[in-house]
């Protein structure tokens, strides 16, 4: 029996989106364990924790059809990930779009326009859904990101005993699929 049927953003002008595979370790095992990129995780992760990372995005695109997808530019530039994945906020199930971007790449605009491309998804895919991006509060520029997509402060989660994290959201319409 197969399982969802597998979604990917459009590209974008300047990016491209593709499934996490295992030869993207040496790239994620950087993102994941660059200190500024996870400053508001517990930790940056280790080369084993970004192997189990990948492991999850291609668990979660087996299952549910989507997860966080590597964005690179369209020479093939490492950029980040960005995608859709099913959260927890206070106990309920939400849809959280979540993005990291390489320091050296930061503040130009990629997690914007990456995350964009998964909005557009879900108004063709999921509409009318609640769109989330779960926040750690001190975090500005992702709060930035999210703000730019037309997000607003719409909870806190108080699940994780070490913080409180703000949770920005907002319906997404459905927009058809354009005519082939």
């Amino acid at each position: 029996m197969s399982g969802p049927r597998r979604l990917l953003p459009a590209p974008t002008p300047r990016l491209a989106f593709r499934e996490m595979i295992a030869d993207d370790l040496g790239d994620m095992a950087a993102l994941l364990g660059d200190p500024e990129v996870m400053a508001y995780y517990p930790a940056p992760k280790s080369r084993a924790e970004a192997a189990e990372w990948i492991g999850r995005m291609q668990q979660r695109y087996r299952e549910d059809g989507h997860g966080l997808w590597i964005i690179e530019t369209h020479d093939g530039e490492f950029l980040g990930d960005c995608g859709l994945t099913w959260q927890s906020v206070n106990g309920a199930p939400v849809l959280e779009v979540g993005y990291h971007v390489r320091v050296d790449r930061q503040r130009r605009g990629y997690a914007t326009e990456a995350a964009r491309a998964c909005v557009d998804l879900v108004a063709r895919t999921f509409a009318p859904t609640l769109l989330t991006a779960i926040i750690h509060p001190a975090n500005e520029a992702s709060r930035g990101v999210a703000e730019k997509l037309g997000m607003t402060h719409i909870d806190d989660d108080r699940a994780h005993p070490w913080i409180v994290r703000t949770v920005m959201g907002m319906t997404v319409e459905r927009v058809p699929d354009s005519p082939s």
